[in-house]
């Protein structure tokens, strides 16, 4: 790659602005990009949660842009780290998971990561590793060893432990003991930079630490930007009912884009796609965000799903929700015969059945939010029994993209 268009490109990445903070410098990094030297890169990430969410693939497209540009990457799944839980921006300290938990919960990852990341090249893969190969080798005296490299002082340092201790909420020694834990990644891998969102950095820089005194060499470590509402600096998450996965399917994934508030936009265009910066600003300007959001959705269903997912699901979301039609593929379900009643079900325990309510609970709050109708009359009692005479064929509506086709059995 000729030294004026390496120039371009690493500046075109890192000018995009998904990358916040480097440390030492910025001018440091590009300086040692522009140098002709293969790094090695690493981003990792604890299997917390069965599905990766859009804040992941943005740090993820990050690392692929610099396996690009022809250095090593390596995509490290926590599942040591993963057991113990980072306390990252907590209150409390995380409920430790089973090994058995954390297995589950990264099954999927690789698939769901496979539209951006690439594993498959024949010279330079993504490269997948685990850090259970070298964690749960390192005896106690080893992990004395590398805690000696830390102060306690050092450690409050960390913004929520300082919360805590002026709370007086406990702080738990093994919690001190995860920011050695990820440091290590760096030292097991030997890295030259690590990628991290800014709730990380204060991990990454104990790698960075530990890479100084235990190997006499220098990590850079790059933080990303973390995706949330320009409007409200709202983050992007599943407890805010922002968090968009990776394991939806085509449909489920434009519409929850769809579903976004418009301070999502901008930052979900810049970090999730890799759209030219001067177009995302000319659709930042259409006058309707809506059409705006199209656009977006469409591109993040293409990336994941394919150029004809992609407009099979703005097809389906403009005739479903834009045009209030019923889709013609509704999933059919049989309303249960409950004998103790001499009935079929009651709505509720039709949704729980049906998949469409979490509990009975759930099915009553949807159902006292107005969020459910059949064949667009708003169920107004979910004690309501369904009938083979008022509901044979018809489709019940539960929020705003969820269809259910009543079928009783002839």
């Amino acid at each position: 790659m000729k030294n004026k268009e390496l120039e371009a490109q690493v500046d075109l990445l890192l000018d995009r602005g998904v990358l916040s903070q480097f440390f030492p410098t910025k001018e440091e990094f590009r300086k040692e990009l522009l140098s002709g030297k293969k790094l090695r890169f690493y981003i990792g990430a604890d299997p917390t949660a069965k599905a990766l969410h859009l804040g992941h693939a943005q740090n993820l497209l990050v690392l692929e842009d610099f396996r690009k540009l022809g250095h090593e990457v390596i995509f490290l799944i926590g599942d040591f780290t993963g057991m113990i839980g980072d306390p990252s921006d907590k209150s409390a300290a995380r409920v430790t998971q089973t090994r058995a938990d954390v297995e589950a919960n990264f099954a999927q990852w690789k698939k769901q990561t496979e539209a951006i990341l690439t594993y498959d090249d024949a010279e330079n893969p993504v490269q997948l590793k685990y850090n259970s190969e070298w964690l749960g080798k390192l005896n106690f005296a080893e992990v004395l060893e590398l805690a000696s490299n830390f102060t306690v002082q050092q450690m409050l340092e960390r913004d929520m432990f300082d919360k805590r201790l002026k709370e007086g909420r406990p702080i738990y020694v093994h919690e001190f003991m995860y920011p050695l834990m990820q440091g290590y990644d760096s030292v097991a891998m030997d890295v030259d930079v690590e990628l991290c969102g800014t709730d990380q950095i204060f991990n990454a820089l104990a790698g960075r630490t530990l890479m100084q005194k235990l190997k006499g060499k220098d990590k850079f470590v790059i933080a990303t930007t973390l995706i949330a509402d320009e409007k409200t600096n709202m983050l992007m998450s599943k407890s805010n009912g922002t968090g968009v996965f990776l394991d939806l399917d085509a449909n489920d994934l434009f519409g929850a884009i769809m579903s976004q508030p418009d301070g999502m936009l901008r930052p979900l265009f810049i970090g999730c796609t890799r759209i030219d910066i001067a177009k995302v600003e000319e659709y930042m300007q259409l006058e309707n965000p809506r059409d705006a959001k199209i656009i977006l959705a469409h591109e993040l269903v293409r990336i994941f799903h394919g150029g004809e997912a992609a407009q099979i699901a703005q097809e389906n979301f403009i005739n479903t929700f834009s045009k209030k039609e019923i889709p013609d593929d509704a999933p059919a379900y049989t309303p249960k015969w409950v004998e103790m009643y001499d009935a079929h079900e009651n709505v509720m325990d039709f949704m729980v059945s049906a998949g469409l309510a979490l509990s009975k609970g759930d099915a009553r709050r949807k159902v006292d939010q107005k969020g459910v109708s059949i064949d667009g009359e708003v169920v107004e009692s979910g004690t309501m029994t369904l009938s083979p005479d008022l509901h044979d064929g018809k489709i019940m509506k539960v929020g705003k993209r969820n269809f259910i086709k009543i079928v009783f059995e002839k």
